[in-house]
C-alpha cells in the first residue's frame, strides 16, 4: 500500500501522477456521459441541446480552473483560464473547417455527433504527443521558446494578410493518396467507418452486384471526414500548442486547457456551425493574439515578465472586443462569410 501511494505521488511532468489521473476520470467520465447515455442511438443535435451540452463541458472546464486556482495558486490559475481561453477561441475556425468537411463527403446530421466524438479521442493522444514533445523541447533548450514565439508572431501576421484562406477539402494530398489505396463506398453506410461489401468488378468501381462476389472491406465517407477532421486538428494545432507554451510552460496547464476548451466546442459545433459566419472578424483579433503572445517572449529581456493577470487581461480584451465587432458588423447579414447561405447537409446526406 505503501508503494502505491507513493508511486501516485510521484511526479510526472511536474505534478503528481494522482493528478493527471484525476484529470483523465474527469474527460474519460464526461466521455462515458455524452456518447454511452445521452448519445447512444444516432439522431440529429438541435441548437437547444447543443448549446445545453457545450454549457456543461464549460462549466466543467471552468470548475477545474478554478480548483486548479485554489490548489496550484493564483498563477496556475489564470495561465489555465488564458491557454483555455486562446484554445477556445483558436478552435472556432476549426467549426468551419469542420462544417466544410461533413458538407464535402455528405454526412448526414445525424451521425455527425458520432465522427467528432472519435475525433475526440484522437485529439487527445495527438495533443499528449505533441505538448510531450514541446515539453521536451523547451526543457532541453530554453531558446525554443524564442522560436515559438517568432512562429506566433508570422503567423499572426500571415493571419492577417492570408484571412480568406480556406482550408482545402478536395485537393488534401492525403484524402488523395487515401483515395488512391482505399476502396471507398459511394455514400455512407449508416454510422459505419468500414464496411464488408462485395469486391467492386473493376478497379475502384463500386461494389459489385454480381452473385458470389467476395467480400472485402470499404472505407465509408465518415471514415475519410474522420481523418481529415484529425487532419485539421493537428494543423490548427500548430497554431494553439505554442501560443499556450508561450503562458506557461508547465505541460499540466497547458493540456487540461487544451483538452477542456475542444471537448466544449466539439459539443458547441452544431450550434455554432449555423452562425459560424457572425464571426468572421474575429480572426483579426485572433491575429493581433497570437502576435501580442509571441512579442512577449521577446519583451521579457526588455521588460521583464507580464504579470498572468495582464496576459489575460489582455487576450481577453482583444478577443472580446473582436466578438462585439463581429457581431455588429454581420447584424444584418443572414449568409456565409462570402453573403452566401451556409449549406447544410440534409438527413439524406446530400447538400
Amino acid at each position: 500500500m505503501d508503494t502505491l501511494l507513493a508511486a501516485f505521488s510521484s511526479d510526472f511532468l511536474g505534478q503528481p501522477v494522482w493528478l493527471w489521473l484525476a484529470f483523465l476520470g474527469i474527460v474519460v467520465t464526461l466521455l462515458v456521459i455524452d456518447l454511452g447515455i445521452l448519445h447512444r442511438e444516432d439522431r440529429e443535435i438541435e441548437v437547444r441541446e447543443s448549446l445545453l451540452l457545450s454549457g456543461g463541458y464549460i462549466g466543467m472546464g471552468l470548475a477545474f480552473g478554478a480548483w486548479v486556482w485554489w490548489y496550484l495558486g493564483a498563477q496556475s490559475g489564470m495561465e489555465y483560464l488564458t491557454g483555455f481561453m486562446i484554445e477556445k477561441t483558436l478552435a472556432m475556425d476549426n467549426v468551419f473547417v469542420i462544417a466544410m468537411i461533413f458538407a464535402f463527403f455528405a454526412v448526414p446530421r445525424r451521425y455527425q455527433h458520432r465522427v467528432l466524438f472519435w475525433g475526440i479521442l484522437g485529439v487527445i493522444v495527438l495533443r499528449a504527443i505533441m505538448i510531450g514533445l514541446g515539453t521536451a523541447l523547451v526543457t532541453q533548450f530554453s531558446w525554443v521558446l524564442y522560436l515559438f514565439g517568432a512562429f506566433l508572431v508570422l503567423t499572426g501576421i500571415k493571419m492577417l494578410v492570408m484571412i480568406q484562406q480556406d482550408f482545402d477539402v478536395a485537393n488534401n494530398p492525403v484524402l488523395r493518396f487515401l483515395q488512391k489505396r482505399l476502396r471507398v463506398t459511394p455514400a455512407p453506410v449508416g454510422n459505419k467507418f468500414w464496411v464488408k461489401l462485395p469486391a467492386p468488378d473493376v478497379q475502384g468501381g463500386p461494389p459489385s452486384a454480381a452473385p458470389g462476389a467476395p467480400l472485402v472491406w470499404w472505407a465509408t465517407p465518415l471514415f475519410f471526414a474522420l481523418v481529415l477532421i484529425e487532419i485539421a486538428d493537428v494543423i490548427f494545432a500548430v497554431d494553439s500548442v505554442p501560443a499556450i507554451f508561450a503562458i506557461t510552460q508547465d505541460p499540466f496547464i497547458v493540456y487540461t486547457s487544451n483538452i477542456f476548451a475542444i471537448l466544449g466546442l466539439r459539443a458547441l459545433y452544431f450550434a455554432l456551425a449555423a452562425m459560424i459566419h457572425r464571426f468572421k472578424y474575429l480572426k483579426y483579433a485572433l491575429a493581433v493574439v497570437l502576435v501580442f503572445i509571441g512579442g512577449k517572449i521577446f519583451a521579457v529581456n526588455l521588460f521583464g515578465k507580464l504579470p498572468a493577470s495582464v496576459s489575460l487581461s489582455v487576450t481577453f480584451g482583444l478577443l472580446l472586443a473582436g466578438v462585439v465587432y463581429s457581431l455588429y458588423r454581420t447584424r444584418r447579414d443572414g449568409g456565409g462569410p462570402d453573403g452566401g447561405v451556409p449549406v447544410p447537409v440534409t438527413e439524406s446526406g446530400r447538400a
